[in-house]
């Protein structure tokens, strides 16, 4: 049984038999409040706030009541067991050392994530992304696929003689668009095979092309309309580019503090790699 089962199972037990140690029930709580003790060791209610924070959600639904009264007792059974040792075991304290520095540097970060960005950032960002850059035209165009350039020539002189493009794509186009009248849809620079595309970009809206090769067989393409496309604007891009100000102001920071602080780092050689997998170490 796991641990936040066992706490699920003894906390309503528990709510009906303890009750709070506050030191004075009818003082405004602070997170310094002493909650309970054990020989001497302060529990705090800081210390239980922040152990509720990081309970599984479904912990965090049970009332109030249950919550409290079982953490004070997971509290003060962990202290006990704590207790009974001599003396902290060396992987502990590395454990509380990385902790510590991930918990601290995690602080900067939230400081630098929680702020707001300044809109002028914002703009800057924004221009940097797309400048230079321009709308680019977007395609709306048919095609009818064949395997041979004789079946795309043919088909080129029954469109010329009035056929109706989409009724002979349903008829003759080998390829999955056909039985759509071979109707491809909008599509921008690069999304089709080179020579697809540069047949394309050479027609005019409702011009029918000379047959065209590509590795998929012969095709005949009709252009129905283009556009351009618009740039997204800044607000659309709101959340992306604020992460990305907030990015560079904690990349910015970290070359700063990297300047000034004396840092020694590995050399090639100094370590065995594999070193980092030796878990008895921790028991010298």
């Amino acid at each position: 049984m796991g641990y936040h089962t066992k706490f699920l199972a003894t906390a309503a037990a528990f709510a009906l038999t303890a009750g709070t140690a506050l030191a004075d029930a009818h003082s405004e709580p602070t997170a310094d409040t002493v909650v309970a003790s054990v020989d001497g060791t302060e529990i705090t209610l800081g210390q239980m706030i922040m152990l509720r924070a990081q309970l599984p959600a479904q912990y965090q639904q049970l009332p109030d009541e249950v919550v409290f009264n079982g953490l004070v007792d997971q509290l003060v059974n962990q202290q006990l067991l704590a207790n009974s040792l001599d003396e902290t075991p060396a992987r502990v304290e590395m454990t509380l050392e990385n902790e510590f520095r991930s918990l601290m540097a995690g602080e900067v970060v939230n400081s630098i994530t929680s702020a707001p960005v300044d809109e002028a950032d914002l703009q800057a960002a924004y221009d940097a992304r797309f400048e230079g850059v321009e709308p680019t035209m977007e395609f709306n165009a048919a095609h009818i696929l064949v395997e041979t350039e004789e079946e795309a020539q043919e088909i080129v002189t029954l469109l010329e003689g009035g056929a109706d493009f989409a009724e002979t794509a349903q008829d003759r186009s080998t390829g999955p668009s056909g039985p759509n009248g071979g109707n491809l849809g909008w599509f921008g620079p690069g999304m089709m095979v080179a020579p697809f595309e540069e047949a394309v970009m050479a027609l005019e809206v409702g011009e029918i092309s000379a047959p065209v090769e590509t590795q998929f067989g012969w095709h005949v393409v009709k252009l129905n309309e283009t556009r351009q496309s618009d740039l997204p604007t800044l607000d659309e891009l709101r959340a992306e580019l604020t992460s990305e100000v907030q990015q560079a102001e904690l990349t910015a920071l970290i070359a700063s503090l990297t300047e000034e602080a004396e840092i020694t780092l590995p050399e090639a050689g100094d370590f065995d790699y594999s070193v980092i997998q030796n878990l008895d170490l921790l028991e010298e």
